[in-house]
């Protein structure tokens, strides 16, 4: 190329200008072409998205909508009936064990009271006569100026004035307890969530006044379909996730499992416990919990690899293994057989063993054989 340049050098110094003006329009093409042969174009190289193929648990993960509440919940109410008078409790207040939350004024409860006193004195003084009267009786009895006949109609009527006795204390105890039921207090301490009645309101006996939490264990109730419900087992572990508080996962237990369908879900009952309770967690906050189900009951491991990492043609199903070959990253093409696909991708029945790195996207457009780069 040198020489081919200097000859043309000596051509354009030549005294002819067409001649010069030639050997200069060959000098500069002559010089462009020289660019081109050192210049040298690199192939691009494909940037690919892969994973290693590794053993994962054989079980299958299933997620179940459920809804956070207190493990104790009470339904406050009184025994009784009458017009509430009095009502101390308010949404978010926490309460004390034996604290008074309302009263009722149960007249009627009052007067059966009365009555039932007013009975008792009467039995009371029925009985001291009759006490009375035996005991003369007997001292005559015992100087022989009474029958026999006399003295044991004494021990009876005394008998009997005593059973009337007794009688009459039970029911003023009864009526006492009536006029308590007319007292709302609080079963044990918690915090008051609703509130369902009003002060002058007619009261009917096990109306819900009030709902108390009691406690401080949170629970999650959910239903479970009849298909996975014997797959489930009691302190069986999983992962709860609240989709108002983002970014955490709690675990838990499995704490209550019905064996009875709800007839109003078709579905059965479950209760889960939190291992490691939160103030964050709110009765009424929607929870997914999910569940690691296995047919057979065993947590076998298994190679599992993506869903996309799967590709098909006329030869069946393969994948793009991601290989060293001198000096460079390439992708190969691999047969693959593949058994069930779940949550967590198929699972490889033969063709790949664990720690092989396989591409994950893209398996349309990679050749056999093509360089690519890892991220």
């Amino acid at each position: 190329m040198k020489n081919k340049i200097e000859n043309i050098q000596k051509t354009s110094g030549s005294r002819d200008p067409f001649l010069k003006r030639l050997g200069i329009l060959a000098l500069g093409l002559l010089a462009l072409g020289c660019q081109g042969e050192e210049k040298v174009e690199k192939e691009a190289v494909r940037p690919i998205s892969h994973t290693t193929v590794s053993l994962a648990g054989g079980a299958e993960q299933r997620t179940f909508s459920g809804t956070a509440k207190t493990a104790k919940i009470i339904n406050l109410s009184f025994r009784s009936t009458g017009i509430l008078n009095q009502l101390d409790v308010k949404l978010g207040q926490r309460v004390k064990k034996g604290q008074l939350l309302g009263k009722l004024d149960n007249v009627a409860a009052r007067l059966n009271y009365e009555r039932a006193v007013s009975s008792l004195n009467g039995a009371e003084s029925q009985m001291n006569t009759a006490k009375l009267s035996l005991d003369r009786v007997r001292v005559l009895y015992e100087k022989g100026s009474a029958s026999l006949t006399d003295f044991e109609s004494a021990k009876n009527a005394y008998k009997n004035a005593q059973q009337g006795y007794e009688s009459a204390k039970r029911s003023v105890a009864i009526q006492q307890e009536q006029i308590n039921y007319g007292y709302l207090y609080a079963p044990e301490d918690g915090v008051i969530t609703s509130v369902t009645a009003e002060v002058d309101e007619n009261i009917s006996p096990g109306q819900t006044i009030a709902i108390l939490n009691a406690g401080t264990e949170m629970q999650i109730e959910l239903g479970l379909p009849e298909s996975i419900i014997n797959q489930v087992e009691m302190k069986m572990p999983v992962d709860i996730s609240i989709s108002s508080i983002e970014g955490k996962t709690f675990k838990g237990t499995v704490s209550e499992l019905s064996p009875a369908i709800d007839a109003s879900t078709a579905t059965y009952p479950v209760r889960v416990n939190f291992t490691e309770p939160t103030e964050e967690i709110k009765t009424g906050m929607a929870a997914s919990v999910t569940f690691a189900l296995s047919a057979n009951g065993a947590q076998q491991q298994t190679l599992r690899i993506p869903a996309q990492a799967v590709g098909e043609d006329s030869n069946g199903r393969f994948v793009f293994l991601v290989t060293e070959a001198d000096g460079k990253t390439v992708v190969k093409k691999n047969p693959v057989k593949v058994g069930d696909l779940n949550s967590q991708g198929f699972a490889v029945i033969e063709g790949l063993k664990a720690g092989q790195q396989i591409a994950t996207a893209g398996l349309q457009t990679l050749l056999d054989g093509q360089e690519v780069s890892l991220p």
